[in-house]
């Protein structure tokens, strides 16, 4: 991690460039953000909502200015008494209250004056509110201050409504037993009203309260299945099922409904009311239901005393009066006009958070709530800052303020939507790395979280998780001390049971028993598992509708717009849960990334203590196990444990030979990777996995003849990999497991006489390699050579005439590739043939005169010797094979040959350009591998010698 700047500079994350076009840290933020993400129509609906707010609170300020200095100020003792007076001390104290609000406490101003939330929808809960608003009013029809009483019901009706939306601790019992009793208290209020009609017959006042009955008994038991005892939790299970979340809501609303127009037929018997009345009056209350704030009854205020102060007629001397207090009128007038205008504007904010809904990659009820979140806090940004002050909004800067907060809803919110973002195609993926890259205490944090072990915290480490999964492509782990410790804990987190010594550990069966508290099961649970189920109902519903619009018309202009605002109002479908959403199989995806981007993670990786065994632990496929995870958790785990030390193994330079001894000497690596290439089922890429890791750890001499070569097992099960490969699953995948079987096979042979006689019990071995050359097949002919080429030098004594006849057979196409082949399959070639003219000399003269490409082969020998002045790290062999065919050669009484074709100067010239690169076999990155135990000077003065 790099700091810019000068002490509390801004910290910059150490990433190398993305791959794939995504951007590295160097881009800064700016470079992503010109780019429009989903959220561009969003911004767009909420600058202009925040302007027009905006507008209305300078108008309302110059309003109270004007009226406290110039009206109440200058002309307090020529204002009426009668109206003017009151009209602007009336406004004056509701400016106010605006403007403290507005200053001093943020949640105030939110719950009070607030743009955002001025109409919210009423739902189904608004038909409860509806039904006490005239259950009351049925009450107190008779008395003579209706008009007061409902004053005072419209106040009490939007002050319980915001209170209850208030998202204080101390609500939530309040809320609680308001969603559970509302609606039986609202059916039990009728009570009276049927009581008290005693001038109805029997029959009728009978009907009435069987119909009373025939409601509260449904509501009754919907709020008795609704208490948290255990029997009744049961009960109802058992009953409804799954569905009752549902169940429940569809009763409730049809008790409601029924009870409404129960109330409304009693208006009309008993008040002779008209319908319409009764009609408008419920509009009315749903009206008031539905506002979310005083923004809009105070806009309603405000309009109402400016366009009365603006009707009054003033007397000529009064001039400077009536325009003072017309200005005065005309602002408020206008500030009103613009609050109502943007309450009525943001109750469609729906229609752009639908769009980011579907264009963002938001999914499932956290999409709906994340939006939800998002254009909040876009409006207070936007309400924050001067009007022309730069904003930087945008769903990137969201997901990382929400995560940084101390909520753990918000960093739940924040978590999940990096995730998705980085899930996606640019230019959201490229904005939010671009942000990260320049949030170093961003990156920190979503690693620490890594570390988040409480169960609450499950979720979020698991999303935390993942995004790190696709942070660590293009991170320097190093800048974040402790981080790989936190990625080694995920490993922990296995449901496997762990087994010890009965004689070295002491266990306590009630402290490994899980404790589950019965009362799990809370409000906030219950709520949610509620708006889940009515979001999938409303989703199940949008569905069926869409489906039904599917007809052979569909074609039409109107059936298509429907069916498009039919799929804009619902909700995209999260995606389930997969097999790989388990901490250590993310753990595993985190390390392979890491060792991917940079040498330096590789460094941090070694040095993590019991990283590589909590690794190795996973590459033990254990079948027999009973274990929580299922069994393709368990072959994913597999499988990313074998691409992590596969991917390991190849490391380049001094670290990757840290890498592969660290490795190699777990005991039970080998033993697990050799019952991998056992399966009997189609594993061929596991075992292809499993092959590459042993073809990479033999590249040591240690490993490749104590490690690998003491158990035979490995050796056998490579040898049915490379020479009986049989699989169904992908064809692909057979010639790559068959050619990666055959690598191993040739590393293990290098300088391993014991290898070498291994596979030589096997009679048909040797056959089988020669068939590989002869068939003319890239994909194993070099294999097969240099297994040919290992047998010669290191199990010479034990080839049988069978065998030498075999090896006979190949020399003729090995020489013909010879003379076109290049580089390391050059190598090959040469380091066969030459084994071949030191094994069966007469077989190759005969086959060299016979075939008359003595002069040809001896010209290429040195062509190649002259070219090859500067030994390349992918051949670095290549002069050492030639002198040693040379050698060979010679002893074949072919020194004239050499000296024909001026063979003395080509070693002259190797002479002067000896290089110590030519005693390793081979190279990776700066480190040789395999040291020769003969100099290449030794083999060059011996060649001198001899012609």
């Amino acid at each position: 991690m790099a700091a810019s700047g000068d002490g509390g500079g801004e910290h910059r994350v150490c990433m190398r460039p993305a791959r794939h076009g995504a951007p590295g840290g160097g881009g800064g933020g700016g470079k992503a953000s010109a780019a429009a993400g989903p959220e561009v129509v969003l911004n767009r609906f909420v600058r202009c909502v925040a302007l027009i707010e905006r507008l209305g609170n300078a108008l309302g300020t110059l309003a109270f200015t004007w009226a406290t200095v110039v009206l109440l100020g200058g002309y307090s003792k020529d204002l009426s008494l009668k109206d003017d007076f009151w009209f602007a001390t009336a406004i004056v104290f509701l400016e106010a209250t605006r403007m403290f609000t507005a200053r001093n406490n943020r949640q105030d101003y939110q719950l009070f004056f607030n743009t955002r939330g001025a109409f919210r929808p009423a739902g189904w809960n608004g038909l409860i509110m509806v039904l006490y608003f005239f259950d009351v009013w049925t009450w107190m029809i008779h008395m003579y201050f209706t008009v007061i009483l409902l004053v005072v019901m419209v106040i009490i009706l939007s002050s319980g409504r915001l209170l209850l939306g208030l998202k204080l601790h101390i609500w939530h019992p309040l809320r609680r037993a308001t969603s559970l009793w509302s609606p039986l208290v609202a059916i039990l209020l009728m009570a009276p009203r049927l009581s008290d009609s005693n001038s109805d017959d029997g029959r009728y006042r009978l009907t009435k309260w069987i119909v009373f009955i025939t409601l509260l008994v449904p509501v009754l038991l919907v709020t008795i299945s609704r208490l948290r005892f255990t029997g009744i939790i049961k009960l109802v299970d058992s009953a409804l099922g799954s569905r009752q979340v549902i169940w429940r809501r569809v009763i409730t609303n049809l008790c409601m409904i029924a009870a409404l127009g129960m109330q409304t037929f009693m208006l009309q018997v008993y008040l002779s009311m008209d319908l319409e009345w009764i009609v408008l009056i419920l509009l009315c209350a749903l009206v008031v239901v539905s506002f979310g704030n005083f923004q809009i009854p105070a806009a309603v205020l405000r309009i109402v005393l400016a366009s009365l102060g603006l009707q009054h007629k003033y007397k000529d001397d009064e001039k400077n009066l009536a325009a003072s207090l017309r200005i005065f009128y005309g602002m408020v007038l206008v500030q009103g006009i613009f609050y109502a205008v943007a309450g009525m504007l943001e109750y469609f904010s729906f229609i752009p958070r639908r769009f980011l809904l579907h264009h963002g990659g938001f999914r499932g009820q956290w999409g709906v709530e994340s939006v939800h979140l998002y254009y909040a806090y876009a409006l207070e940004k936007c309400m924050q800052d001067g009007v022309l002050a730069p904003k930087k909004i945008s769903l990137s800067n969201f997901a990382m303020d929400s995560l940084n907060k101390d909520s753990s809803k918000n960093q739940l919110y924040g978590i999940r939507m990096m995730h998705s973002f980085l899930q996606q195609r640019e230019p959201t993926k490229a904005q939010l790395l671009a942000e990260l890259a320049d949030s170093a205490d961003t990156v920190a944090r979503i690693i620490r979280m890594l570390d988040w072990k409480r169960p609450k915290d499950t979720t979020i480490r698991l999303y935390a998780a993942k995004v790190t999964a696709e942070l660590a492509k293009n991170l320097c782990v190093a800048t974040f001390p402790g981080a790989m410790k936190f990625v080694s804990a995920l490993l922990d987190d296995d449901s496997r049971p762990k087994r010890g010594n009965p004689l070295m550990v002491v266990t306590d069966d009630e402290q490994e028993e899980e404790r589950k508290d019965p009362f799990l099961n809370t409000a906030d649970s219950q709520e949610q598992e509620q708006g889940v189920a009515d979001n999938q109902d409303t989703d199940n519903l949008l569905e069926t509708q869409t489906s039904s619009t599917q007809q052979p018309s569909t074609d039409h202009y109107m059936l298509r717009c429907w069916k498009r605002t039919l799929e804009l109002l619902s909700t995209p479908k999260e995606q389930p849960a997969t097999d790989h959403d388990i901490l250590p199989a993310v753990a595993l995806t985190i390390i392979e990334n890491l060792a991917d981007c940079d040498e330096e993670n590789c460094v941090e990786i070694s040095n993590t203590p019991n990283l590589i065994p909590k690794i190795i632990v996973f590459t033990r496929y254990r079948r027999e196990m009973n274990t929580a995870n299922t069994e393709a958790q368990q072959k994913i785990m597999l499988k990313s444990s074998l691409e992590v030390l596969q991917r390991l193994t190849c490391i380049d330079g001094e670290i990757g030979i840290t890498l592969r001894y660290k490795i190699s000497k777990h005991p039970f690596l080998v033993r697990n990777l050799a019952e991998i290439l056992g399966e009997n089922r189609n594993y061929q890429e596991l075992k292809m996995l499993a092959a590459g890791i042993l073809r990479n750890m033999a590249v040591d001499g240690e490993t490749r003849q104590d490690d690998i070569g003491r158990i035979q097992l490995t050796l056998t099960r490579l040898m049915q990999a490379f020479l009986n490969a049989e699989g169904t699953m992908s064809a692909n995948l057979d010639h790559l497991l068959r050619k990666v079987a055959g690598q191993a096979l040739a590393m293990l042979t290098m300088e391993s006489a014991n290898n070498c006689l291994f596979l030589l019990k096997d009679p048909q071995f040797i056959s089988k390699l020669k068939t590989m050359i002869l068939i003319n097949d890239t994909k194993y002919i070099y294999v097969a050579a240099s297994l040919l080429r290992n047998l010669c030098l290191h199990a010479r004594h034990e080839l049988k005439q069978p065998d030498l006849k075999e090896l006979s057979h190949t020399l003729r196409e090995v020489l013909e590739r010879i003379i076109d082949a290049e580089g390391a399959e050059l190598e090959i070639l040469i380091g066969l043939s030459s084994q071949i003219c030191k094994v069966i000399p007469k077989d190759f003269t005969r086959e060299l005169e016979n075939g008359q490409i003595k002069r040809r082969f001896v010209k290429r020998l040195i062509h190649v010797l002259n070219t090859n002045t500067e030994p390349s790290a992918h051949c670095p062999g290549i002069r050492r094979v030639i002198l040693e065919q040379v050698i060979n050669m010679a002893e074949c009484k072919y020194a004239h040959c050499f000296n024909e074709f001026r063979m003395t100067e080509a070693l002259s010239m190797v002479e002067q350009t000896l290089s110590e690169t030519e005693n390793y076999r081979l190279f990776l990155g700066d480190a040789g591998l395999m040291e020769y135990s003969t100099p290449i000077s030794a083999l060059l003065a011996n060649a001198k010698e001899l012609i």
